[in-house]
C-alpha cells in the first residue's frame, strides 16, 4: 500500500502539476471479480485533472506502468483503477518483509495507554458478562502493545460496599464456620454462596413483614437482615476491628478464587486498585469544581454540576452530609490513576449500561481541566446471551465463568473424541488439547464480533472444526505444523518466476497483517484481528488443496511452497496471541 501511496503522489504531480498527500489518496483491495491487487479511488482527482473518472484512472495506470517495473498492468472500472503488481514483486515481500523475524513488530511510539478490566465485584464469582469483558481487554492490551504503545493493564476492584457485608453477613449467621478447606469450595463460589443465602432470607423476611401489614417498600427498609447489613456496613467505615478480619479473610477467599480463574482465562494485571483504598478519593476535586465555577452548591448542601448545555442532565457529585457518589469516587481514582502513570490514553472496558456514566464523568474532568482528560475512553460493549437451556448455572441466576470454562472444555473434548483422530496422544497431551481448543473456541466466538454489539454465544457451534471458528484457524495452524514436520525447509530466498493465483493471493494476505493491527489498535477492536485471520486461515486452505507441495518433483517449488506455509502459521500465530488464543502444534 505504502508503495502505491508513493507511486500515485508523484503521478499526480508530474501528470496534474498538484502536491497531494499520501493520507488524501483512497486504497482499496482489489475486489476479486477484478484483476489486480490494489485499488485507487480516482474521484477525488478529478477536481484537478479535469477529467472524467476513468481518464483520470488511465492516466495514472500508464504513468505508473510506464515508470515502475512492479507495475505489470491495470484496468480501470468506472472511478477505480485497478493495478497488478508483479509476481517478483510478491515474492520478493515474502523473503524481505513477511518472513524475517521482526514482520509485524512496531516500533515504540513513545506513548503510554492503561487499559482497565474486568473489576469484579468480591461477593460472588466472575459471571458470562466478565469473560467478554476480561477477554476484550486482555486482547486490546496485547494490540496495543504489538502497535507501538507501551501499556498498563489495570483490575479495580470493587471490595467494599452494602453487597459485600451481604455475604458477610449471611456467613456469620449461616456459614457455621465453613471454609474454602472444609468444603472444597473455591473461595469466590463459597462467599457467592452465603451472597444468595443472604438474598433468600432477606426475601422471607420480607415476606413476613408485608403478611403483618408493611408496605412493600417499608418492609424492604424495615427487613432485620438488611439493617444488620448496614450497620456493618457502618461498623467496616469505623474500622471495626471484628469486621475488618472478617471482611480481609473472605475477600482473600475470593482473590484467590478469582486468580484461578484469570490464569484458567488466560487473562493477567500489571496493577490493582481497590476501592476500599480509592472510596474517599474524590471529594478534593469537588472543592476544587466548586473553587472554580465548574459545581454549585444546593441549599441542603449537596454539590451538583449542570451538564444540560452538553446535552447530559444536572449530577450529584457529593451528597449533603458530605458523603461520595460513585462519581465523586470515579474522578478521585482517574486522578490516582494518572498521578501514577502519566498515560496519554486510559480506557474503560465497561458494559454499555454505564454509557451515561461515562459521558458525564469524562465531560466533568474535561470541564476541570484535569491532565489526561483528552485521552479517557469508554470502550462500550454489548451483552452476551446464551440460547436458553444451554449452560447449567451454580446459582441459578447467571452463568459463571468457571462453569462455561469447564463445560465448554467438555464440548471441545467430545468433538475431538468423536473424530477418533488423538488416539495416540498422550493423557496430558490430551488434556492440554482440549484446554486450549475449548478456550480457543470461547475466546474466538466472543472476540469476533464488534465489542458494541450484543451477541448470542452458541456453545456447540464455537467448538466446530468447519466454520467460522475458532478450531477452524487452530487446526488450520496444526495442519501448518504437520505439514512442516513431514518435509523440511533446506534453503532460503528461493527463486520462482510465477506465482500461481492462490499464492499471490495469500502472499497479499499476509502483507497485510502490520496494517490490521494498527487498524484494531486505533478503533480498540480485537473483531478486526480475529476476522483477518480466520480469511487468511481459509486463504491458505484454499492454496493448501490447490497447490501440491509434499507430492511436487520440483524441489525450487517445493521448498518455497514450505515457506509460504511456515510464513502463514506464524502469522496465525501471532494473530490468534493477539486474541489471548494458543494455537496447537498438533490437533
Amino acid at each position: 500500500m505504502n508503495f502505491i501511496l508513493e507511486a500515485t503522489v508523484k503521478a499526480v504531480k508530474h501528470l496534474y502539476n498538484t502536491d497531494i498527500a499520501a493520507a488524501d489518496i483512497n486504497l482499496q483491495e482489489t475486489r476479486k471479480e477484478f484483476e489486480g491487487q490494489v485499488t485507487v479511488v480516482t474521484f477525488p482527482f478529478t477536481k484537478f485533472s479535469k477529467k472524467s473518472p476513468e481518464q483520470t484512472g488511465a492516466d495514472i495506470g500508464t504513468f505508473l506502468q510506464d515508470e515502475l517495473v512492479d507495475v505489470t498492468g491495470f484496468n480501470v472500472v468506472k472511478g477505480f483503477l485497478n493495478i497488478s503488481l508483479a509476481d517478483s514483486y510478491w515474492i520478493k515481500q515474502l523473503y524481505t518483509e513477511i518472513l524475517p523475524d521482526n514482520f509485524a513488530v512496531a516500533v515504540p511510539n513513545g506513548k503510554k495507554v492503561m487499559v482497565e478490566y474486568s473489576s469484579p465485584n468480591t461477593n460472588k464469582p466472575l459471571h458470562l458478562g466478565h469473560v467478554r469483558n476480561n477477554l476484550l481487554g486482555f486482547s486490546v492490551s496485547e494490540i496495543l502493545a504489538a502497535a507501538g504503545y507501551e501499556v498498563v493493564k489495570t483490575n479495580l476492584v470493587n471490595d467494599r460496599g452494602i453487597h459485600i457485608c451481604k455475604s458477610m453477613l449471611a456467613w456469620q449467621k449461616f456459614g457455621e464456620g465453613e471454609t474454602p478447606e472444609s468444603t472444597g469450595m473455591k473461595g469466590d463460589h463459597l462467599v457467592g454462596k452465603y451472597y444468595v443465602i443472604f438474598d433468600k432470607e432477606y426475601k422471607k423476611q420480607i415476606e413476613e413483614l408485608k403478611a403483618a401489614g408493611q408496605t412493600e417498600d417499608d418492609a424492604k427498609k424495615n427487613a432485620p437482615l438488611i439493617k444488620e447489613a448496614q450497620e456493618m456496613l457502618q461498623q467496616w467505615e469505623a474500622g471495626n476491628e471484628a469486621v475488618i478480619t472478617l471482611w480481609k479473610t473472605m475477600n482473600n477467599w475470593v482473590y484467590t478464587g478469582f486468580a484461578d480463574t484469570y490464569k484458567k482465562l488466560g487473562v493477567s494485571f500489571d496493577k490493582f486498585y481497590y476501592e476500599s483504598d480509592t472510596y474517599l478519593l474524590g471529594k478534593d476535586i469537588v472543592d476544587e469544581g466548586l473553587a472554580k465555577g465548574v459545581f454549585f452548591k444546593k441549599d441542603d448542601g449537596s454539590v451538583w454540576i449542570d451538564l444540560t448545555a452538553e446535552g447530559l442532565d444536572e449530577k450529584l457529585v457529593l451528597r449533603s452530609d458530605g458523603t461520595s457518589v460513585y462519581m465523586t469516587q470515579d474522578m478521585g481514582t482517574a486522578q490516582l490513576k494518572y498521578n501514577d502513570y502519566h498515560m496519554d490514553k486510559s480506557i474503560y472496558v465497561v458494559g454499555n449500561e454505564q454509557d451515561y456514566h461515562f459521558k458525564v464523568l469524562f465531560t466533568i474532568l474535561n470541564k476541570l481541566g484535569k491532565d489526561g482528560a483528552a485521552g479517557l475512553y469508554h470502550l462500550s460493549y454489548g451483552m452476551v446471551d446464551l440460547p436458553s437451556g444451554k449452560m447449567k448455572s451454580r446459582e441459578g441466576t447467571v452463568v459463571d465463568a468457571d462453569d462455561l470454562m469447564e463445560e465448554i472444555e467438555q464440548k471441545a473434548k467430545d468433538e475431538a473424541e468423536k473424530r477418533g483422530k488423538i488416539d495416540d496422544f498422550g493423557e496430558d497431551e490430551k488434556a492440554n488439547l482440549f484446554h486450549t481448543i475449548g478456550m480457543g473456541a470461547l475466546k474466538y466466538f466472543l472476540l469476533k464480533v464488534d465489542p458494541k454489539k450484543r451477541l448470542l454465544f452458541d456453545p456447540n457451534e464455537s467448538v466446530q472444526l468447519e466454520g467460522h471458528t475458532g478450531p477452524f484457524i487452530q487446526y488450520t495452524h496444526a495442519r501448518i505444523k504437520s505439514l512442516l514436520r513431514k518435509a523440511k525447509i533446506t534453503g532460503n530466498n528461493i527463486s520462482i518466476n510465477q506465482l500461481a493465483v492462490e499464492e499471490r493471493e495469500l502472499i497479499l494476505a499476509l502483507t497485510q497483517f502490520p496494517g490490521i493491527i494498527q487498524t484494531a489498535a486505533e478503533g480498540y477492536s480485537p473483531a478486526i484481528v480475529a476476522n483477518y485471520v480466520y480469511e487468511l486461515a481459509k486463504n491458505y486452505n484454499k492454496f493448501y488443496h490447490q497447490c501440491p507441495i509434499l507430492s511436487l518433483e520440483d524441489e525450487v517449488l517445493k521448498q518455497f511452497r514450505l515457506q509460504l506455509s511456515a510464513a502463514s502459521g506464524k502469522v496465525i500465530n501471532k494473530a490468534m496471541k493477539l486474541l489471548g488464543i494458543e494455537v496447537p502444534e498438533r490437533m
